[in-house]
């Protein structure tokens, strides 16, 4: 059977091949570690990238955490379990260039006991202008790696992102979704969980490669001052879905996670222009018309 040990020496793994290739692809920035240790069972590196060629700011990190589980994680998890494990790596990009997008990735797994455990996690992507060719190509590398390991992962996992990066608020989509799961057992899904696991890990090993073959197509690409406050703008967009709605944020913070790694998502920098109308027929009114559910990408 397949130990947590094993699992989380993976997801370190997992963050160090991510952080070597987008230093690579950056060509600027290096990494900066942090090891930190959590109160109450665990620690993790937090690695940051900085005022990069194409990155502005970005985030690799990996945790591995245990202890007593907050009573309002229990009542959430629906469980009176005390002793949790959870590891994973998480990740996301702010780019320079507005023509590149913002990217997050999940991948994680959470323990009580030996029945209760599971897998979750996702990767998508936030265009601050949606390019359909783009867009067509991550959504097919995402179908790629989940139709290795099940015929319906794509269709529910797509589902389920464009479900959950939803803005209610604003009755849009954060970006142009991708795929998200949560609480993968073989119960639900007719694999073991070391086949759980190897899904988790090739999906992780998908976001390098398909990050920085989209960021390439337009790292070079020109920008206008307007376009740069759009991309201010989405950005506030994304915040507003990080501290509103994100459930790893939520857990981080009610089980006293490390803040500064929790927070890492946000930009350096963000804006929110009072009442903003895109002009009619505009990139940006073409991208707000494209943040929608169930756009049928592949």
């Amino acid at each position: 059977m397949i130990s947590k040990e094993h699992i989380a020496a993976t997801y370190q793994q997992i963050q160090d091949e991510i952080t070597t290739a987008l230093e690579a692809f950056d060509g600027k920035a290096k990494f900066q570690e942090e090891k930190w240790e959590r109160e109450g069972g665990g620690g993790g590196r937090t690695r940051i990238i900085q005022h990069g060629d194409v990155l502005e700011k970005g985030g690799v990190n990996f945790s591995a955490v245990h202890g007593k589980l907050p009573e309002p994680i229990k009542k959430a998890f629906g469980v009176q379990e005390e002793d949790f494990f959870a590891t994973g790596v998480s990740i996301v990009l702010h780019p320079n260039n507005p023509h590149v997008p913002i990217i997050h990735m999940n991948i994680r797994y959470f323990e009580l006991n030996e029945q209760i455990r599971w897998f979750g996690g996702g990767i998508d992507l936030t265009p601050h202008y949606v390019v359909e060719e783009d867009a067509k190509f991550f959504h097919q590398q995402m179908k790629n790696v989940c139709d290795q390991h099940h015929s319906d992962f794509y269709k529910d996992f797509k589902t389920w992102a464009d479900n959950y990066f939803f803005i209610k608020h604003r009755n849009e989509t954060r970006g142009i979704g991708g795929v998200f799961y949560d609480k993968l057992t073989p119960e639900k899904t007719g694999l073991a969980y070391e086949q759980l696991f190897d899904f988790s890990c090739d999906l992780g090993r998908t976001f390098a490669p398909t990050y920085i073959e989209i960021a390439n197509r337009h790292r070079a690409q020109s920008f206008t001052p307007q376009e740069k406050d759009w991309q201010l703008l989405r950005r506030g967009r994304y915040v507003e879905f990080n501290l509103v709605y994100d459930s790893g944020t939520k857990f981080g913070l009610e089980t006293n996670g490390r803040i500064e790694s929790i927070l890492m998502s946000l930009p350096a920098q963000a804006n929110w222009f009072y009442d903003f109308k895109a002009e009619p027929n505009s990139a940006e009114q073409k991208t707000l018309d494209l943040l929608k559910k169930d756009i049928q990408w592949v």
